[in-house]
Parts: structure tokens; C-alpha cells; sequence
């Protein structure tokens, strides 16, 4: 018994440096941008040629990563673990066209043509765009909208 307790008492004292640093930063840390998967990697460099990595950073979470950049004009991007994006913010500029659905595209340009999308986010079964507009259209996975505010 009182080698069970010592074991216990070890694996405790041993784990409690590594929780104690996860909970003071909440798994976030920087990064180099080599350290992103390959495919965020590939989206900045084919949607954001021009713009270069201010800051990357990883934040471990209890299934799996994600990773959050910041681009040299402020744009910011969030990755799921794979690398796919899961958040797109362009505050000065519009979402590059090539990353906007088709069917999301033809229904800004039809029903709001002076606005430009400017955030982007989507999760398993929705996609929520922010226009310069200040409206945010929610549509399905089906494309379809859902909710505007």
C-alpha cells in the first residue's frame, strides 16, 4: 500500500508543473509559421501572397490544436489541427474572393452590391459572414441563409 501512495504522490508531483503551465497560458504559445500545417501554410500563400506571418501560435486543447495567425496588415486567421481555416477576419480589406463560397458570393453581390465580406467563419454546419455593412448573414451547410443581424 504505501508503495501505490508513493507512485501516486510521484505521478502527482510530476504532472503538476505541466497543468500549472497549461492553465497560466491556457495552452497558447508562439510559434514559428514553419511550425503550421502545410495546408494553413498553403492558404497564406496562395490567398495572402503579398502579406507576411506577424505572429503564429498554436493553443492546445483538450481533443487536439488549433492555430491562430496574425498577417503583417492585420488580417487574422484561425486553423483548425489539419490546417483548414475555421475563421478568416480582414478588417481593412475584404476576404479573398477564391476562399468565399460560390453560392455565399452570388447572394452578397446580388442582395447587398456596395458591401464587401470582411470576416468569414465557419464551423461543421454553418458558415457566418460579416460585411462592411456591419450585417452578418449566417447560411447552412446547404448555402442557404439562416439568420441575418
Amino acid at each position: 500500500m504505501k508503495t501505490i501512495l508513493k507512485l501516486l504522490f510521484l505521478a502527482v508531483a510530476l504532472l503538476m508543473p505541466a497543468a500549472a503551465s497549461a492553465d497560466t497560458n491556457g495552452g497558447e504559445k508562439a510559434i514559428s509559421p514553419s511550425q503550421l500545417p502545410a495546408q494553413a501554410r498553403r492558404t497564406i500563400a496562395a490567398h495572402f501572397p503579398d502579406r507576411k506571418i506577424a505572429l503564429a501560435k498554436m493553443e492546445t486543447e483538450l481533443f487536439g490544436k488549433s492555430y491562430s495567425v496574425i498577417l503583417t496588415h492585420g488580417e487574422k486567421i484561425e486553423f483548425d489541427g489539419r490546417g483548414a481555416w475555421t475563421e478568416i477576419k480582414c478588417k481593412r480589406s475584404a476576404v479573398p474572393a477564391a476562399l468565399v463560397p460560390q453560392p455565399i458570393a452570388r447572394y452578397v453581390r446580388e442582395n447587398y452590391p456596395d458591401a464587401r465580406i470582411i470576416e468569414m467563419e465557419k464551423d461543421d454546419d454553418e458558415i457566418e459572414v460579416t460585411l462592411s455593412n456591419h450585417l452578418e448573414v449566417t447560411f447552412n451547410e446547404d448555402f442557404e441563409v439562416t439568420d441575418i443581424d
